[in-house]
Formats: C-alpha cells, sequence, structure tokens
C-alpha cells in the first residue's frame, strides 16, 4: 500500500506528464522545474520533521538525566578499555611495522597508536565536541 503522499506525488507527477503531452515540448523544462520544486519542498518538509523528532529525542535523553550521546563525555571504564585495547594491538602491529620498514616502520606504528589514543582522550575531554559545533555553526550560515 502507497503512503498518501507518494500517491500525492504520483498524481503531481501524472498531471506534469499529461500537461507536457498538451502544452508541448518546449514547456517541458518549466514543467520539470516545476515538479522537482515540488519534490524538493517534500523532501525538506521530511528532513526537518525527522531533524525536529531526532532532536526531541536527544533532550528526552538528556532530560531523564542519561549522558548526551553527542557530548563526547565517557566512562573511566571506556577509556581504560580502550587503552588496553590498543596496547595489546600494539604487539603485532608493531611486529608488522617493523618486518615492512625496520625502525621507521615502528616509529610510525607507534605514532599511530599514541594519535589514536591522543583524539580518544580529548574526545573525553570535550575538545573535539567544541570543534565539531563550531564546524556546525560554519555550515549553518
Amino acid at each position: 500500500m502507497e503512503a498518501p503522499r507518494d500517491a500525492e506525488l504520483k498524481k503531481e507527477l501524472d498531471a506534469a506528464l499529461h500537461a507536457r503531452k498538451d502544452l508541448g515540448e518546449e514547456y517541458e523544462s518549466a514543467l520539470v522545474d516545476s515538479f522537482l520544486e515540488k519534490v524538493e519542498k517534500r523532501l525538506d518538509s521530511t528532513i526537518d520533521r525527522q531533524m525536529r523528532r531526532h532532536l526531541a529525542e536527544q533532550q528526552m535523553i538528556v532530560a531523564r538525566g542519561a549522558r548526551n550521546p553527542a557530548s563526547g563525555v565517557d566512562s573511566w571504564g571506556e577509556r581504560f578499555g580502550f587503552g588496553v585495547v590498543s596496547l595489546i594491538l600494539a604487539i603485532p602491529l608493531s611486529a608488522i611495522g617493523v618486518v615492512n620498514a625496520d625502525l621507521p616502520g615502528l616509529f610510525v606504528t607507534w605514532f599511530g597508536i599514541v594519535g589514536v589514543n591522543a583524539v580518544h582522550a580529548a574526545r573525553g575531554t570535550g575538545l573535539l565536541s567544541a570543534l565539531r559545533r563550531g564546524r556546525k555553526s560554519e555550515w549553518s550560515d
């Protein structure tokens, strides 16, 4: 079963196609533009509705006292676990780096491990969240 909005859009398309037959090809671009404008408005309203629903869900999570998943704040256990896993993975990664590129390979491997851990630690301080908020405000202008 089609959704009522999809049926409505299908009717609009049929009307545009019939109008093209009646008016001829010289009005084709105007008819296509008009139909695409209606589709764009439909998409905008759908996206707007989904964003409002998502924001309302996030507000409910915050209101109930749970941490905001977008805040970047994580628990000590999560940070500890990430550190332990990265150290465990460092052993085979170091071996692979040394076998393939000797000492420079080892340095590159550990630079990557330290970099990943630094980014993860920055998540906990809120630094990355602040950077994300700054980028989002640039995009919304």
